[in-house]
């Protein structure tokens, strides 16, 4: 049993409820709320009774930790239901989402000490993620709320966290114990394994991706038009 202390685990599961609820405030979408609530129960689920532990299975067990969300994502921005959805999406509470970037940030440097994430993955690496955290609540109220920065700026600023994101979820899945595995065999990326952490890809990037993904989608239309 691998075991984390309680207030970690705690303000994780804060974390992830808060950018839940950021979705849905977002989204305004019980169909989007509904969805994200079962990925959460299903993936908690599957952790808790230790179906991801396993390095070895085959197939292997870490791609269904961000499947569920991957089809929600898809059916989001490809279905005529999920595109209405998202036609009607609050960009500026979408946008402010992205602060929770910070607490996730402190909780994976914490991860790290207790031995579960390599350093790579905390902003004492390579990871400038938190970046994106700190600077959402400007890009939110200036760039959304008061309309004072260009398309060009936040289609920019966009795409740059979209980047930063991806490569923590590059790095933490192929640092994951499993048949995947290509780095950080010293100390591997098992937080994501076990609950409440398995959220982390399951839940709370693919909401962060979702923003990013949704707030271009409105930047280049309204810039085409």
């Amino acid at each position: 049993m691998i075991e984390t202390p309680i207030p970690l685990q705690i303000s994780f599961i804060v974390i992830t409820v808060l950018a839940v609820f950021g979705l849905y405030r977002a989204t305004r979408s019980y169909i989007v709320l509904g969805a994200s609530l079962a990925i959460m129960g299903l993936t908690a689920a599957l952790s808790l009774v230790g179906f991801y532990l396993q390095p070895d299975a085959m197939p292997p067990r870490l791609p269904f930790v961000v499947l569920p969300s991957l089809l929600g994502i898809m059916w989001l921005l490809f279905s005529p239901k999920g595109k209405a959805i998202l036609d009607n999406v609050q960009l500026s509470t979408l946008t402010y989402i992205h602060t929770v970037r910070v607490p996730v940030e402190l909780t994976i440097l914490a991860l790290f000490m207790h031995g579960l994430m390599p350093e790579s993955m905390s902003f004492e690496g390579r990871n400038f993620d938190i970046l994106s955290g700190l600077t959402a609540p400007f890009i939110a109220y200036v760039g959304y709320i008061k309309n004072r920065l260009g398309n060009g700026l936040l289609i920019a600023w966009n795409i740059v966290c979209l980047i930063l994101v991806l490569q923590v979820l590059v790095t933490g899945l192929f640092s994951a114990p499993s048949v995947m595995q290509q780095l950080h065999f010293d100390q591997p990326n098992v937080a994501v394994l076990i609950f409440p952490y398995v959220w982390l890809p399951a839940v709370v990037v693919p909401i962060v991706i979702l923003a990013h993904i949704v707030a271009l989608r409105d930047l280049f239309r309204s810039s085409k038009g």
